[in-house]
């Protein structure tokens, strides 16, 4: 059994950013990531809204960077699955399969998950055509017809990263314009050889041992489009489950927060965009990082939840809940 100050769960820019700050502040801090540092933006090909890189900076470069800063301030990195989260005495038992982690303070930055169409094919043909990487599995599909689903920063982005290698690209999202940076959508948009079906669902990806077309519904009209691969970027779900019945969440499961990143439960804070109200960008989630990090070594400096209760500037209404939510 290890002991541990702080303990960040999820390793993206939320959490590095927080175990860097508060290991440089000397407290013990283990960060617990189930995949790989540096998460999502690992596989972006080219961030391009992060403050310090005026021309992007690769995902797969940030990720490593982000992790040596914190390991150079004192953080420790652990590659491991965190099943349950149990508070009780003042701490909190950090379960990982059949160890456990006891720390006096939880960030919970571990993001967000892809969600899925939820359509026929989808499932089928993942790794045969339907894919989530641009930057992994477009070179896969030069000189093809390939489809994204999507109309977010993410779906715009990864759609120009495939325009460089696709013969024909298709975008299509739900709304009347998709929804990401305009100067992106220009820029796509602009490009002869790919179209943009507003207004429309996928609601199914057809094949034989490859994906070979989709089917778009506009209205009351089905048409199938023919390609060699689905890009899917609907949307992200918060991976919030691990908190469902000790924290309060908004309607769609994201946590609710005051502005110091302070939970309805004493001890446990949460960073990014698995936070309630997070704007969702690189920088405001280091922001929120930065913040958790702080308000974690102020309450380890005071070891006591007695402000839970009149958070400051807070509008949430979430701290009179602490008391049920918590168990104390």
């Amino acid at each position: 059994m290890q002991d541990a100050d702080v303990v960040v769960i999820g390793a993206g820019v939320a959490g590095l950013t927080a175990a860097m700050i508060a290991a440089e502040r000397g407290a013990n801090t283990l960060v617990i990531e189930q995949s790989m540092p540096g998460g999502q933006v690992a596989t972006i090909e080219r961030i391009r809204n992060f403050p310090g890189y005026p021309d992007g900076v690769a995902g797969y470069e940030l990720g490593p960077l982000l992790q040596q800063q914190a390991e150079a301030a004192g953080a420790a990195v652990r590659l491991d699955r965190v099943s349950a989260l149990v508070p009780g005495d003042g701490a909190f038992r950090v379960v990982c399969g059949e160890d456990e982690v006891v720390a006096r303070t939880v960030i919970m930055a571990a993001g967000s998950s892809l969600r899925q169409l939820g359509v026929a094919g989808e499932a089928e043909f993942v790794g045969r055509g339907v894919s989530h990487c641009a930057a992994c599995d477009g070179p896969l599909f030069t000189g093809q017809a390939v489809a994204v689903v999507g109309g977010g920063d993410s779906a715009v982005d990864e759609a120009l990263v495939l325009a460089g290698h696709a013969s024909e690209l298709t975008l299509v999202h739900r709304g009347r314009s998709p929804s990401a940076r305009s100067p992106a959508i220009a820029q796509l948009a602009a490009l002869p050889h790919v179209s943009i079906v507003s207004d429309a669902d996928v609601v199914a990806i057809e094949g034989d041992r490859q994906v070979r077309a989709i089917v778009i519904r506009r209205g009351e009209q089905i048409e199938r489009t023919t390609c060699g691969a689905v890009f899917v970027y609907p949307g992200l779900e918060p991976r919030s489950a691990l908190l469902r019945d000790l924290v309060a969440l908004d309607s769609d499961g994201h946590i609710e927060t005051d502005l110091m990143m302070r939970t309805s439960l004493p001890g446990l804070f949460a960073a990014g965009d698995i936070r309630s109200r997070s704007v969702r960008l690189l920088a405001s989630v280091a922001g929120d990082a930065a913040t958790a990090a702080i308000s974690a070594i102020r309450y380890l400096q005071t070891d006591s939840d007695k402000n839970w209760d009149c958070w400051q500037g807070d509008d949430l209404g979430v701290g009179k809940r602490s008391r049920s939510a918590s168990g104390r």
